[in-house]
């Protein structure tokens, strides 16, 4: 996201001096440093193989800094003007620490990725721009330094990495993945699925009106889902537990405890009852179905007891909700 989303506000990298290239340059490292250092603290705890990984990065960054800062020295003096990425047009302003704090690994990955990449295109963009020999030399190597920097990546990796540890990582961010959003998504899902059965097929079943039957679902559906979502959020925050962000958890629970209850409320859209009821009984049981697959899969719940559990409980539920409404 831009800082300043007007144009007007950003100086193209073209009318920059050899001096603001230096400059922002230095800064660029500087920055790029400490977000390594984040992502190091950050990772420090669950994955300390790979946080070693990020601190010798951010070591590397503060390498490219001092030779530039040595640059700056020799063709300009002491002063360094304060420029940054935000104020040049081009650059996508960095994210606070706060904003990485809940960011998984695979996405610390990836946007350290991009953050090579992009420093790579500064430099080399930024050599063709400045005439002084030397710095011009010196920006292209940090271009190819950059450009090296998946290599060195996968360096670091076999050097802090070893294959225990990367199975003992994968293993932790898989269980917080599970934690965070299959546990909330799948107790919303088996809510929203199951709790809503009842009352939908009672409603169906007693008024034989589609449409009344489906604002029925909705209402339910929806309620269910903003209760269930605030509930997860705010009953833990995930700092004692491990289960990560309450925003993610309750969104997780939230959306598909509705999803779960909308699925059977939908069909009643079609005007012809026994169509919508059979096509809603039918989603019933994909409903069910999925439950005791995600169990089985995520949960390591033994697939015939996730069915027994799932699958028989639902049918009775829907049963209920149908004799109900003939009554």
């Amino acid at each position: 996201m831009r800082l300043f989303p007007f144009s007007g506000s950003r100086r193209p990298l073209a009318a920059l001096s050899g001096q603001e290239i230096l400059a922002l340059a230095i800064s660029s490292e500087e920055d790029d440093a400490r977000i390594y250092l984040a992502y190091a603290d950050h990772l420090r705890r669950a994955f300390p193989a790979s946080a070693r990984i990020f601190d010798d990065m951010a070591a590397v960054e503060d390498t490219h800094r001092r030779m530039l800062i040595d640059m700056h020295r020799r063709l300009y003096g002491e002063r360094i003007p304060l420029i940054r990425r935000e104020h040049v047009d081009g650059f996508l302003a960095r994210k606070p620490d706060w904003l990485r704090a809940n960011l998984t690994l695979d996405a610390i990955r990836r946007e350290a990725e991009a953050m090579e990449a992009q420093a790579a295109r500064f430099y080399a963009e930024a050599a063709k721009r400045t005439e002084d020999a030397e710095a011009r030399r010196l920006l292209g190597d940090l271009a190819l330094a950059e450009q090296a920097h998946g290599d060195l990546a996968c360096t670091l990796t076999e050097t802090h990495l070893s294959a225990e540890a990367a199975g003992s990582e994968d293993a932790t961010a898989r269980r917080q993945f599970v934690l965070t959003y299959v546990q909330p998504g799948l107790a919303g899902l088996m809510d929203g699925s199951v709790s809503t059965l009842a009352p939908i097929f009672a409603a169906a079943f007693a008024t034989q009106d589609t449409w009344q039957t489906f604002l029925i679902g909705l209402s339910a559906s929806v309620g269910a889902g903003i209760s269930m979502g605030f509930t997860e959020a705010a009953h833990d925050d995930g700092k004692l537990s491990g289960r990560g962000s309450p925003l993610k958890r309750g969104l997780a629970s939230g959306i598909m405890t509705a999803l779960g209850g909308l699925g059977h409320a939908l069909p009643y859209l079609i005007p012809d009852f026994w169509t919508a009821t059979g096509i809603a009984v039918i989603v019933v049981f994909v409903e069910l179905w999925a439950i005791a697959f995600i169990q089985n899969r995520y949960m390591e719940t033994p697939f015939f007891r996730a069915v027994l559990q799932v699958v028989l409980g639902g049918g009775l539920v829907l049963a209920a909700g149908i004799l109900i409404g003939s009554g």
